[in-house]
């Protein structure tokens, strides 16, 4: 038992098991009230942050309104958006997570009443209201108030499956057409997924499908499998069925490979290899290694980086990799401290690789959406004089670029890696290596940071 868990439990030394289930009872109704009055407060935030309309947002920042949003069901309030950030913020919740939780208790307030006066009586979990609100967050009013009636007097009995015939019932009940339209849709959400490749190797696959297509596809791999089995394969049934699927899929690469000569009409077939592009960061040691050159490999570092995964992979791995590849780049290292300024606001491809390699995700409190899917923000705008370099460019998704630009947040670089975020009410998040932790009640920017472009507007 290590030190830290060993100080926790002194308070609980001597006590006999009866002591100990009393204690964790006390626990439990404490969470259970604390649960209750954080969504009093949030229901009190919510209808203190309605926007009906753009002459009532909650801020106006050179001509970009605070928009309301719809983070519940028909019916209930629109809330201001940048406002909403903080509130996720506050509460310590990643940026969508935050967002699904407090919509989620706006939908019981304002379309789900009986249910959360039974939350705040403390008769029904938090987690089960919440559970009710996602299933009727698409429902129209009448469809809501329905469920709401028959699941509040008995929400800590009724089961998940009953809960969702519950659901299909008001629906057909009392918005037929809507029904009728999700039937038609269903088939809208078919998909097929390829999932990121773990550290062996290995990606799960899954997809929804048309029965009869999924019937097909699986006639085609067993058929297959069983001609590797036939050709001497000893690999088992479900293995040979796995290589299958990627021979069915290298058999439709190779379909427009196909040559023919035009004076003797014999067809050729070129096998087109493996298309897919995979970016890996390793040492030049392990690339002599991986290629064959021991003679230069020197000390090898066993183990790369799959840029794509984000997860290590073994050099071995690798080097199975580059046997089946068609062409091999390498590239050479950037320096991740690097500042290479230019004359101009454009950002050039050389910084957005650099930053998107030094901050990985979007630098807002919270977010963990990944750098090359956002907005590189100039941390001092050029306007003011702020340089294009890598040293003043921040990776934000769109959302949170817009609420840096036309809102009260501001960010400060205390170190590399290192940011201080000020929420438009003055609380303060420290963004690090180790996520987001937030700091000191409200309050105003220290001294140390008293830079006119960092503080926000009165």
């Amino acid at each position: 038992m290590d030190l830290g868990t060993r100080t926790a439990m002194e308070e609980f030394d001597g006590q006999s098991v009866g002591d100990l289930l009393a204690a964790v009872a006390d626990e439990t109704r404490l969470r259970q009230a604390s649960q209750t009055r954080e969504w009093a407060a949030i229901v009190a935030w919510a209808d203190q942050n309605v926007v009906d309309a753009p002459e009532h947002a909650a801020t106006v920042r050179d001509s970009f309104v605070d928009t309301g949003v719809p983070i519940a069901g028909t019916g209930a309030p629109l809330v201001s958006e940048f406002n909403l950030m903080e509130l996720i913020a506050v509460l310590g919740r990643s940026p969508d997570g935050g967002r699904a939780y407090v919509g989620r208790i706006v939908e019981c307030a304002w379309r789900l009443p009986l249910l959360y006066g039974q939350v705040m009586a403390g008769k029904v979990a938090t987690w089960r209201a919440e559970r009710v609100a996602d299933l009727t967050h698409g429902l129209n009013a009448e469809a809501a108030a329905f469920v709401d009636r028959q699941v509040a007097s008995r929400a800590g009995r009724v089961g998940w499956a009953e809960l969702e015939r519950i659901v299909a019932t008001a629906i057909l009940r009392h918005d037929p057409e809507a029904a009728e339209a999700r039937r038609k849709e269903a088939s809208d959400h078919r998909h097929f997924d390829i999932g990121d490749a773990n550290e062996n190797g290995l990606t799960v696959i899954g997809g929804l499908l048309d029965a009869a297509d999924a019937a097909d596809l699986d006639d085609a791999v067993g058929r297959r499998a069983t001609l590797l089995g036939t050709f001497g394969s000893e690999e088992s049934l479900d293995v040979r069925r796995s290589i299958a699927v990627g021979e069915l899929a290298r058999n439709d690469l190779e379909l427009d490979l196909l040559t023919t000569d035009t004076e003797t009409g014999e067809v050729t077939v070129r096998s087109a290899g493996r298309k897919a592009e995979l970016s890996v960061h390793i040492t030049d040691t392990m690339l002599n290694e991986v290629l064959g050159d021991a003679d230069e490999a020197g000390q090898i570092n066993p183990v790369g980086r799959w840029h794509d995964g984000r997860r290590p992979v073994l050099k071995e791995q690798i080097r199975e990799w580059l046997r089946t590849a068609t062409s091999i780049t390498v590239q050479p290292v950037i320096d991740l401290a690097d500042c290479d300024p230019v004359d101009r606001y454009e950002i050039p491809q050389r910084h957005r690789k650099q930053v998107e390699l030094r901050d990985t995700t979007c630098c807002f409190p919270g977010c963990s959406r990944r750098a090359e899917r956002c907005d590189l923000d100039h941390r001092t705008p050029h306007a003011d004089g702020g340089p294009t370099c890598p040293c003043n460019e921040f990776p934000c998704c769109r959302r949170h670029h817009r609420a840096k630009t036309h809102s009260g947040w501001r960010y400060f670089v205390l170190m590399p890696g290192h940011l201080l975020w000020r929420s438009p009410h003055g609380w303060f998040f420290h963004v690090g290596p180790n996520g987001t932790q937030a700091l000191d009640p409200p309050g105003h920017w220290p001294d140390a940071l008293a830079d006119p472009s960092l503080v926000p507007a009165a």
